[in-house]
This record gives structure tokens, C-alpha cells and sequence, in this order.
């Protein structure tokens, strides 16, 4: 009996030494490879704007097409994806100019235009593509492998866009190879790639058994450290050919990686995904949902409530521009309720990317849906002032911009906006609001003391979202949908302000090298204002109860060219020049008394 248990006892060590070397360590990183990560990049303010792709049309026509509409209805992109298959095959790097005739001319047009332009790609050479105007490629992908340029010798795995080997980033002669072929976009002058997640099949097999390890230039290397390589040889290389250069990639929408796909230090911009357009996910879905047709990539009925889950999980991890594909990336009609929701939900995320299967046209869609997410996508577009705040205090180790608080998928965005995201189809949402005092963004006449929580409904055009009293935000305004300002604020840096104590903001300019700080101190009656650094043209949009008494800016009385809005209780003043740029207001002494309420 004692030696069974002694050969027993040897048996399961074995085996699960096994189970570590061959499952753990490979796929989870357990337990070192959770502490990879470094701090969020400084993420390009560029990046923080709206992005823009669909997956149904995949050639320069469509994009011409759905740029020229959005342009034509005044809704903003300043991103456009262009996804899979835009080459000849996977991964050469070469235009398919059948798709994308005279590339020489219209990649550049569009950044003549503009806009930024992001190709997908991937970590595969291969011998099979089965999408793209050359699919059978057997002599090219035994070239890579006859080189050495490939893991494993060449193993072949087979993935969703065919069949090849993965290029070894640990070899020199592979990435002058590979860096070679990507000099062709480069070139025409691309500012980033989406890294799809062909990294996480990283494997060889034993037989049936698959195996989490390839033999690389430089030894074996497990998944996870081909994951790393993946993502960081690529942003990093990228950023010697374009200062500005982002990679799309993945964060944690995965259980079997829960320390994330990418290393956050590469990580400058990251979506979660592939959801279909549903509103919830599959723990939650009804029977009558079933034996439809399943998430492409996920293999499962998932949606909306997904999206928010795995952004906030990724946040919690550290990652810090995050979003997802607005209204799902699978399925082919987009319900417009749900479509108007993620929107929103998009807005108050570092990421709106606005893209995947179905319509992306919005004029062709319902006017309610273009008026809405038009409003909603201005919105997020203004707030990248205040969004790149948290992208260098981020990359500073000093706050990120996303971070779940107690509530229903509630969360802060930044320090002074709270979200709570409404992701089943009705008006009504309960929300938690912490200690404090706080206003409801669309109608911030009255303030709501926290904690608190309370049930109410929100219509489609409004969303839950919550100010903090005391907040100052930055916002860059060039329109009037939203009511933060029309076409006259344009080149101005507009401040929201709602006083109470004391309190600053950064604005940071790009790299985060210089700034701008609004600093506030409200004493009684009295509202003082400074602003130091680098000197702005801004506009100040004040809550207050009432008409100030006297407004003074660097000792000069300018109540005469302010404007009080009383039916938002706002003082607006605009300045262009200013000497040291110090406001001090007061109101009469019982109006003084009402600042906070």
C-alpha cells in the first residue's frame, strides 16, 4: 500500500509538472509572466478621436463611399481601419490594387485629407490564404521557411484566414525580411496596424496533444512569450518609421489569458471583442436565442453587456485606451436601439471604433440614429482634451482613465465622470453615485448628494452619466450638437467648470512636455480662476446660479463682454490674449451660498 502511494504520489507530481510546463506557463503565464507588464504608452491624441471600418465591403470604393457620407452629414472620423483582405496574401504586404486600385495615390490622399489610416495584419507567413486575390502560395511560404524566417521549421497551423507558419521575430535575417515587405505601406504612410490575435495559437503538437512552445532562432519560446514578441516588436519597430505610429490590440476578453493578450507597455490603443449585435452576453441570453448563429471568433452568443464587462476587466488590469466595436462586430442587422447605446457607451471610452458587419452608413439608417450618434461621437471627439490627461498620467504611473467603482458595470471616467452603462433594451437604469455631490450631465441645474442610489429613466438621446461637483473639464468644441458651444469656439480650449473648493486640471500638449492648468479656489461668494503655462486662447463656461456681481481678469473688469445664460445657469467668458490670467468673480452674498446646490 505505502509503495502505490509513493508511485501514486510521484505520478501526480509528474503530472503536474507537466500540466505547468505544457499548459500553465505557455497559455496563463503563471505565475511571472502576470507581472510583464510595464506602463501604458503615450498614446497619440489622434488615436483618441473617432475611429471608423466595416467588414462587409473590403475595397477603396467603400471607404471613399462611407468617408464622403460621413463628411456630407457632419459626422466626425479621424481613424479609418482598413481590415482584412487588403493584400495579396497573408502576410506579404503587398496592395491588392484590384480592391485598392493606385495605392501610391489614394493612401495618401487620405491622409492629405486628414485622416489616419490603420491596415490589419497578423504574425503569419501563408501557404494558404483564403480571402485574398492570391490564395494558394506554397513557393513564397516555402521560401520564409527554407530561410529559416519561420518557427518550429515551418510548422503550419491552421487559422481562420487559412494556413501558414509564424514569422520569428527573434531572427535578424527573418525581420529584415519581414520589415522589408512592411516598408511597402510604410511608404505610403500608415499610422498603425490592428494586431489581430493569431499570436495566442502559438503551438506545435505531439501527435493529437498540442504543444504551448515552437523552436525560434533563438531557443524555445512558449505562447506567451511569442504573444510578447508579437505585440511589442510591432509597435516598436512601427514607432521608427512614424513618431505617431498606434497598434490595435487586444486587452483581457479572454478567460484563458487573464493577465491579457498584449503587454500593456505596447499597448497603446486596445479593443475587446468579437460580439455579436446583441445586448447581452451568453450567461444571461433566453432560450429563444438559441441555435442561432454564434460569435464568429468566440464561438458563443455574446454582446453588449461583454463589451463593457471585459473594457472594465482590462481597466482593472492596467490597460488604459480601450474600447470596442460600436454595436458588435458579428451578425448582419445592427438593432437600432442597441447601435444608439454602444454609441453612447463608446463616447465616455478612450476608444470609439465604430465598425464590424452590418450597416455603417448612418444615412441610410434611421434619422434617429444619425442625429443621436452624430451628437454622441462630437461629444467623445471634444472630450479628447480631457481624455489625454489620463493617457500621460497614465504613462506616469498617476491614474488611468478607466476605473470600476461599486454599481452595475459602473465606472469612472477619468476623476471626474461617472458611467453607468445601460446595456438591456429599456429606458430605466439604477445607478450608485459615491460620496459627494453630483449632477446629471444633460441637465445640470440640480445636484444630487451621494451616496445614493436611485432607479430612473434616461431617453435615448441622454445616457447616465454623472459629473462630479468641483469638476473642471477640458473640452475642444467646433460644433453645436452637444450645447458645450457652436462653430465659434473653434480654436479655443473651452472649460467646463462647476466650483466648489478648490481644485486644477492639466491640459497636456502632445507628449505631454508642456500644459496648461486651470486652477479653481470658490470661497463663499467669491470664485477666483488661474491659468498658468502655456498660454491658450480658451473659453470658461461656469455653473452658477446667478449673474456675477463683478468679473475680473488680471485686475481689469470685463462683466461687459461676459454672458450669462440663465437657463443653464452658465457664465460663459472667452478670452484670446490675457497677461497672467487670473478671473475673480463674485456674486452677491446669498447667491454665494448656492454654488453647490
Amino acid at each position: 500500500m505505502i509503495k502505490f502511494l509513493k508511485i501514486f504520489g510521484i505520478t501526480l507530481a509528474v503530472l503536474l509538472i507537466l500540466a505547468y510546463f505544457y499548459i500553465l506557463l505557455p497559455v496563463w503565464g503563471v505565475p511571472f509572466n502576470g507581472q510583464r507588464h510595464g506602463r501604458p504608452p503615450l498614446t497619440p491624441s489622434w488615436a483618441l478621436e473617432c475611429w471608423l471600418w466595416e467588414d462587409d465591403e473590403n475595397t477603396a470604393a467603400r471607404v471613399d463611399e462611407l468617408l464622403r457620407g460621413y463628411k456630407e452629414h457632419d459626422i466626425p472620423v479621424r481613424t479609418i481601419l482598413i481590415d482584412s483582405p487588403w493584400s495579396l496574401r497573408y502576410n506579404d504586404y503587398e496592395v491588392d490594387t484590384v480592391r485598392y486600385p493606385h495605392p501610391e495615390q489614394w493612401f495618401p490622399a487620405l491622409q492629405d485629407s486628414g485622416y489616419r489610416v490603420v491596415l490589419w495584419t497578423t504574425s503569419m507567413v501563408n501557404s494558404y490564404s483564403k480571402d485574398t486575390r492570391i490564395q494558394h502560395s506554397e513557393d513564397w511560404y516555402n521560401m520564409a521557411r527554407d530561410s529559416g524566417f519561420l518557427c518550429g521549421n515551418g510548422h503550419q497551423y491552421s487559422w481562420w484566414k487559412g494556413r501558414g507558419g509564424f514569422i520569428d521575430y527573434t531572427n535578424p535575417a527573418a525581420m529584415h525580411w519581414w520589415h522589408g515587405l512592411q516598408q511597402q505601406v510604410f511608404d505610403l504612410g500608415i499610422d498603425g496596424w490592428k494586431l489581430d490575435g493569431t499570436a495566442t495559437n502559438f503551438s506545435s503538437s505531439l501527435g493529437p496533444v498540442p504543444l504551448f512552445y515552437q523552436k525560434t532562432h533563438k531557443g524555445l519560446m512558449t505562447a506567451r512569450q511569442y504573444m510578447d514578441h508579437y505585440y511589442r516588436d510591432e509597435y516598436f519597430y512601427g514607432l521608427t518609421r512614424n513618431p505617431q505610429f498606434v497598434t490595435l490590440s487586444r486587452a483581457m476578453d479572454r478567460w484563458y489569458h487573464p493577465e491579457g493578450f498584449a503587454p500593456i507597455d505596447a499597448s497603446p490603443v486596445n479593443w475587446v471583442g468579437d460580439q455579436e449585435h446583441y445586448w447581452v452576453s451568453d450567461e444571461q441570453i433566453d432560450k429563444k436565442y438559441q441555435g442561432q448563429q454564434k460569435d464568429i471568433a468566440l464561438k458563443g452568443i455574446r454582446g453588449f453587456e461583454s463589451a463593457i464587462r471585459n473594457i472594465l476587466h482590462s481597466a482593472k488590469k492596467g490597460y488604459n485606451i480601450i474600447g470596442s466595436d460600436v454595436a458588435g462586430f458579428s451578425g448582419r442587422h445592427i438593432p437600432p436601439r442597441l447601435y444608439i447605446r454602444w454609441a453612447q457607451f463608446s463616447t465616455f471610452c478612450g476608444l470609439f471604433l465604430n465598425g464590424g458587419h452590418g450597416e455603417r452608413a448612418l444615412w441610410k439608417r434611421s434619422p434617429q440614429e444619425l442625429e443621436i450618434i452624430r451628437k454622441f461621437s462630437w461629444l467623445h471627439t471634444e472630450l479628447v482634451p480631457y481624455m489625454y490627461h489620463y493617457v500621460v498620467t497614465g504613462h506616469r504611473g498617476e491614474g488611468l482613465l478607466m476605473r470600476p467603482v461599486k454599481g452595475d458595470h459602473q465606472y469612472l471616467f477619468g476623476d471626474n465622470l461617472l458611467v453607468a452603462p445601460i446595456y438591456v433594451d429599456k429606458l430605466s437604469r439604477e445607478v450608485t453615485l459615491p460620496a459627494g455631490t453630483w449632477r446629471y450631465w444633460f441637465d445640470d441645474t440640480k445636484t444630487i448628494r451621494g451616496p445614493v442610489t436611485f432607479t430612473r429613466e434616461y431617453p435615448l438621446d441622454e445616457f447616465p452619466v454623472y459629473v462630479r461637483q468641483g469638476a473642471i473639464i477640458p473640452v475642444n468644441v467646433s460644433r453645436g450638437y452637444t450645447g458645450l458651444g457652436d462653430t465659434a469656439s473653434a480654436g479655443y480650449l473651452t472649460f467646463l467648470v462647476w466650483p466648489a473648493g478648490t481644485g486644477r486640471f492639466d491640459v497636456f500638449s502632445e507628449g505631454g512636455k508642456k500644459k496648461t492648468s486651470l486652477q479653481m479656489k470658490q470661497e463663499g461668494s467669491s470664485l477666483t480662476l488661474s491659468l498658468t503655462g502655456e498660454k491658450r486662447p480658451h473659453i470658461l463656461r461656469i455653473h452658477l446660479p446667478a449673474k456675477p456681481e463683478k468679473i475680473l481678469l488680471d485686475g481689469q473688469d470685463i462683466s461687459d463682454r461676459c454672458r450669462y445664460d440663465a437657463t443653464k445657469q452658465k457664465l460663459i467668458i472667452k478670452t484670446r490674449r490675457y497677461n497672467s490670467g487670473k478671473y475673480f468673480i463674485t456674486l452677491k452674498d446669498e447667491e454665494g451660498s448656492m454654488l453647490e446646490r
